[in-house]
């Protein structure tokens, strides 16, 4: 027996079936008459979705979510800790068979969207991108909508959307749940062509749910402090004797230095804020891990009091600082080096960008290294960052996340970037006006000083 939350056997690709869906789509929507060969829980979201009085020629106003409304919204929402998974087990997938994957919260909110940048670019035509609300109440019948609704994994092709800007489009949806208390995070959706129906789908990105809710059990797990659990009654009687589990492995501990001149220390168990000399010493030796001597490392942090006495002496009071917010991070000296692994946070967004995972990468990226200090070597170490990841940005990035670069305030008033967000949004895309607005802007703020200057002190002839 066909399952009700797959498409079934009208998967296969014949024009004839299709054109007998969009018949049915407009019976039931015109003249509510229901049409054999409509799946039933696609006919009630219809219903549904006609109570809303939504307009099936068009979707809802748009309701998209400021640039940086959307970036508080990712930073706070747990699904961001478990993105490198839906990478590894669904992104590299959807290049490679031309579909996009997005993440939605339990509102129906667009968080993220990677996959096939021609795709991508196709998508924004049905205002299908991040920050905007793709839940029932909004567009009516869809994938990641639907299951939200429905709480269940399920499949919507073609014709099945309430909206007719999306029939061109197929795809899979399963809501994510907490792994504590099971109410809903969020949903994970694939959509593109045949492919994002096929009978493969659902069950692939069932597993990457599955594997999501696991890996935010174990965050959560290796975050709480160790405690004893308690049973009502007597314990039962062993049934089976196991060898002793190995102990879990210890998490890295992490330092956050990307958009604050106060370093974070975070072990797990235990969040520090260290003053900024303390987080550039961390820096740099969290990124030269085969450790720096002590004339290399005073002379990276040398500023006009800057001395290799002076650096032992800080040393000692750092070390003193990580006794208490960090015991296991222990720094060894002849070179000065970490003991123990260390997590930075440029360091995961260089890694990111190199695995081809942008979106990530840019969601990572809360600003320049430690913007405040004046370090030599952190002054290289924040160039080469920002260097990087705008390379990136420029070279491969698809419009809707250049521009979402572009908003950032490193790339505000980067005309060349503005430029290439006009190049590649679509001729008819409402964006494009922003983006010429942006342009303006920077032109006036960035030339008006120098016709001052200019006129402040005229050519001598």
């Amino acid at each position: 027996m066909p399952s009700p939350w797959t498409v079934g056997p009208t998967s296969d690709p014949r024009p004839d079936l299709f054109l007998k869906l969009e018949q049915a789509h407009e019976a039931a929507l015109t003249d509510r008459i229901v049409q054999n060969g409509v799946r039933r829980l696609v006919q009630e979201s219809w219903d549904r979705s006609l109570s809303l009085r939504l307009d099936p020629s068009k979707l809802a106003p748009e309701s998209e979510l400021s640039a940086e409304e959307l970036r508080e919204l990712r930073d706070r929402h747990p699904l961001a800790a478990v993105l490198p998974v839906v990478h590894n087990l669904l992104i590299r997938h959807a290049f490679a068979a031309g579909l996009i994957v997005a993440i939605g919260d339990e509102h129906g909110r667009v968080l993220w969207i990677d996959g096939d940048r021609v795709v991508r670019r196709k998508a924004e035509g049905m205002h299908f991108v991040e920050g905007s609300d793709w839940s029932e109440r909004r567009v009516g019948t869809s994938a990641p909508g639907t299951a939200l609704a429905l709480d269940h994994g399920i499949q919507i092709q073609r014709a099945e959307h309430f909206s007719q800007l999306a029939h061109p489009w197929s795809c899979t949806a399963v809501p994510i749940h907490d792994p504590d208390t099971g109410t809903i995070l969020g949903v994970i959706d694939i959509t593109g062509g045949a492919d994002a129906v096929a009978p493969q789908t659902l069950p692939l990105v069932e597993a990457a749910v599955a594997a999501m809710e696991t890996e935010l059990r174990i965050q959560r797990l290796s975050r709480r402090p160790p405690g004893r659990t308690t049973v009502d009654g007597p314990l039962p009687a062993p049934t089976l004797t196991r060898p002793p589990a190995a102990p879990p492995r210890a998490l890295p501990t992490r330092l956050d230095v990307l958009g604050r001149d106060h370093g974070r220390l975070d072990t797990g168990e235990v969040t520090t804020v260290i003053s900024p000399r303390h987080a550039e010493i961390l820096t740099l030796l969290a990124w030269n891990r085969d450790g720096l001597s002590a004339d290399r490392l005073a002379l990276l942090l040398s500023d006009q009091s800057g001395s290799v006495d002076n650096l032992r002496a800080e040393m000692v009071r750092l070390r003193r600082v990580l006794e208490q917010a960090a015991p296991r991070l222990g720094i060894a000296s002849r070179p000065y080096r970490f003991e123990s692994a260390v997590d930075l946070d440029a360091l995961r967004v260089l890694a990111l960008l190199e695995r081809g995972a942008h979106r990530v990468a840019l969601a990572a990226y809360r600003g320049p290294v430690l913007p405040s200090s004046t370090a030599p070597g952190i002054d290289a170490i924040r160039a080469e960052v920002s260097a990087r990841l705008r390379e990136a940005m420029l070279s491969d990035a698809s419009a809707e996340l250049l521009l979402e670069y572009a908003r950032t305030d490193e790339a505000s008033y980067d005309s060349e970037v503005w430029r290439a967000c006009l190049e590649l949004l679509p001729a008819r895309s409402p964006k494009r006006a922003s983006v010429v607005a942006g342009l303006k802007r920077i032109a006036a703020e960035l030339e008006a000083p120098a016709a001052v200057e200019s006129a402040r002190n005229p050519p001598q002839r």
